[in-house]
Protein backbone atom coordinates (compact mmCIF):
# COMPACT_ATOMS: atom_id res chain seq x y z
CA UNK A 1 0.00 0.00 0.00
CA UNK A 2 1.20 3.18 -0.64
CA UNK A 3 2.59 5.54 1.49
CA UNK A 4 0.96 8.81 0.94
CA UNK A 5 -2.48 6.66 1.22
CA UNK A 6 -1.81 5.39 4.96
CA UNK A 7 -0.83 8.79 5.49
CA UNK A 8 -4.32 10.49 4.71
CA UNK A 9 -6.05 7.44 6.35
CA UNK A 10 -4.10 8.27 9.50
CA UNK A 11 -5.69 11.66 8.81
CA UNK A 12 -9.14 10.58 8.41
CA UNK A 13 -8.75 8.53 11.48
CA UNK A 14 -7.45 11.24 13.44
CA UNK A 15 -10.01 13.79 12.63
CA UNK A 16 -13.01 11.33 13.15
CA UNK A 17 -14.70 9.91 15.56
CA UNK A 18 -14.44 6.23 14.79
CA UNK A 19 -11.77 4.18 16.58
CA UNK A 20 -10.27 1.63 14.31
CA UNK A 21 -10.03 1.63 10.57
CA UNK A 22 -9.46 -1.66 8.44
CA UNK A 23 -8.67 -1.51 4.40
CA UNK A 24 -8.35 -4.15 2.59
CA UNK A 25 -6.37 -3.90 -1.20
CA UNK A 26 -6.25 -7.39 -3.09
CA UNK A 27 -4.00 -9.32 -0.79
CA UNK A 28 -2.57 -6.41 1.46
CA UNK A 29 -4.66 -5.91 4.86
CA UNK A 30 -4.00 -3.18 6.86
CA UNK A 31 -5.09 -1.89 10.20
CA UNK A 32 -4.92 1.34 11.46
CA UNK A 33 -6.44 1.98 15.25
CA UNK A 34 -6.43 4.83 17.95
CA UNK A 35 -4.61 3.80 21.08
CA UNK A 36 -5.41 3.94 24.56
CA UNK A 37 -7.53 6.79 26.16
CA UNK A 38 -5.13 9.72 26.54
CA UNK A 39 -2.10 8.30 24.67
CA UNK A 40 -1.70 9.63 21.06
CA UNK A 41 -0.46 6.94 18.27
CA UNK A 42 -1.59 4.60 15.99
CA UNK A 43 -0.63 0.92 15.39
CA UNK A 44 -0.35 -0.23 11.27
CA UNK A 45 -0.29 -3.84 10.99
CA UNK A 46 -0.28 -5.87 7.73
CA UNK A 47 -2.40 -8.49 7.86
CA UNK A 48 -0.79 -10.96 4.93
CA UNK A 49 2.23 -11.69 6.68
CA UNK A 50 3.60 -11.39 10.33
CA UNK A 51 3.91 -7.24 11.33
CA UNK A 52 7.40 -7.66 12.95
CA UNK A 53 9.88 -10.54 12.17
CA UNK A 54 12.40 -11.75 14.85
CA UNK A 55 15.86 -11.29 14.67
CA UNK A 56 17.24 -13.33 12.04
CA UNK A 57 20.56 -15.69 12.28
CA UNK A 58 22.65 -13.74 9.39
CA UNK A 59 24.88 -15.65 7.08
CA UNK A 60 28.32 -15.76 6.58
CA UNK A 61 29.27 -12.91 3.96
CA UNK A 62 31.56 -15.89 2.18
CA UNK A 63 28.43 -18.43 2.27
CA UNK A 64 26.05 -15.64 0.21
CA UNK A 65 29.14 -14.71 -2.49
CA UNK A 66 29.79 -18.37 -3.05
CA UNK A 67 26.16 -18.95 -4.22
CA UNK A 68 26.92 -16.52 -6.87
CA UNK A 69 28.99 -19.13 -8.76
CA UNK A 70 32.19 -17.49 -7.82
CA UNK A 71 31.87 -14.03 -9.08
CA UNK A 72 31.12 -11.95 -5.78
CA UNK A 73 33.69 -14.58 -4.25
CA UNK A 74 36.20 -12.96 -5.71
CA UNK A 75 35.60 -9.40 -5.73
CA UNK A 76 32.04 -8.19 -3.61
CA UNK A 77 32.24 -5.59 -5.70
CA UNK A 78 31.72 -6.93 -9.01
CA UNK A 79 28.17 -7.75 -9.79
CA UNK A 80 27.80 -9.92 -12.81
CA UNK A 81 26.54 -9.62 -16.58
CA UNK A 82 22.66 -9.30 -16.66
CA UNK A 83 19.91 -7.74 -15.61
CA UNK A 84 19.74 -6.48 -11.83
CA UNK A 85 16.81 -6.34 -9.63
CA UNK A 86 17.50 -3.35 -7.42
CA UNK A 87 15.54 -2.15 -4.29
CA UNK A 88 12.82 0.55 -4.98
CA UNK A 89 13.12 1.36 -1.16
CA UNK A 90 15.02 1.87 2.06
CA UNK A 91 14.52 -0.82 4.62
CA UNK A 92 15.40 -4.84 6.03
CA UNK A 93 15.89 -7.72 3.04
CA UNK A 94 14.32 -10.84 3.66
CA UNK A 95 15.15 -13.73 2.14
CA UNK A 96 11.41 -15.92 3.01
CA UNK A 97 8.40 -14.83 4.25
CA UNK A 98 8.97 -15.37 7.54
CA UNK A 99 12.04 -17.01 9.76
CA UNK A 100 12.73 -21.18 9.49
CA UNK A 101 10.74 -20.53 5.67
CA UNK A 102 12.36 -21.79 2.28
CA UNK A 103 13.46 -18.52 0.77
CA UNK A 104 11.45 -16.89 -2.18
CA UNK A 105 14.54 -17.66 -4.86
CA UNK A 106 17.71 -19.26 -5.01
CA UNK A 107 20.95 -18.95 -7.06
CA UNK A 108 19.98 -21.15 -10.55
CA UNK A 109 16.06 -21.06 -9.74
CA UNK A 110 14.38 -20.34 -13.22
CA UNK A 111 11.36 -16.87 -12.17
CA UNK A 112 9.38 -15.49 -14.53
CA UNK A 113 8.44 -11.75 -14.50
CA UNK A 114 6.04 -11.08 -11.11
CA UNK A 115 7.45 -14.06 -9.29
CA UNK A 116 8.64 -12.72 -5.33
CA UNK A 117 12.08 -12.53 -4.99
CA UNK A 118 12.29 -10.98 -1.46
CA UNK A 119 10.69 -8.73 0.64
CA UNK A 120 11.59 -5.28 2.09
CA UNK A 121 10.68 -4.40 5.25
CA UNK A 122 10.09 -0.47 5.58
CA UNK A 123 8.17 1.29 8.32
CA UNK A 124 6.85 -2.03 9.66
CA UNK A 125 4.93 -2.64 6.52
CA UNK A 126 6.52 -5.92 4.47
CA UNK A 127 6.80 -5.19 0.43
CA UNK A 128 7.21 -7.88 -1.65
CA UNK A 129 9.64 -7.32 -4.69
CA UNK A 130 9.24 -9.42 -7.84
CA UNK A 131 11.23 -9.89 -10.81
CA UNK A 132 10.36 -7.38 -13.52
CA UNK A 133 11.95 -10.16 -15.95
CA UNK A 134 11.93 -13.56 -16.99
CA UNK A 135 15.43 -15.81 -16.32
CA UNK A 136 17.47 -17.90 -13.91
CA UNK A 137 18.84 -15.86 -10.91
CA UNK A 138 22.74 -15.63 -11.58
CA UNK A 139 23.25 -13.85 -7.91
CA UNK A 140 21.79 -12.89 -4.73
CA UNK A 141 23.83 -9.18 -3.78
CA UNK A 142 22.67 -8.95 -0.37
CA UNK A 143 22.65 -10.90 3.10
CA UNK A 144 19.33 -12.17 4.76
CA UNK A 145 18.48 -9.48 7.51
CA UNK A 146 20.67 -6.79 6.14
CA UNK A 147 19.41 -2.99 5.57
CA UNK A 148 19.22 -1.86 1.85
CA UNK A 149 18.98 1.59 0.51
CA UNK A 150 17.85 2.95 -2.54
CA UNK A 151 18.40 1.52 -5.43
CA UNK A 152 20.91 -1.07 -4.68
CA UNK A 153 21.54 -3.91 -6.46
CA UNK A 154 19.69 -7.08 -5.17
CA UNK A 155 19.78 -9.99 -7.36
CA UNK A 156 21.29 -10.38 -10.73
CA UNK A 157 18.27 -12.12 -13.47
CA UNK A 158 19.94 -13.76 -16.60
Amino acid sequence: MDLRKLKKLIELVEESSIAELEITEGEEKVRISKSGPGIPGYAYMPQAMPAVMPPVQHQAAAEINNKTEGTAATNPNVIPDGHVVKSPMVGTFYRAASPGANPFVEVGQSVKTGDTLCIIEAMKLLNEIEADKNGVIKAILCENGHPVEYGEPLFVIQ
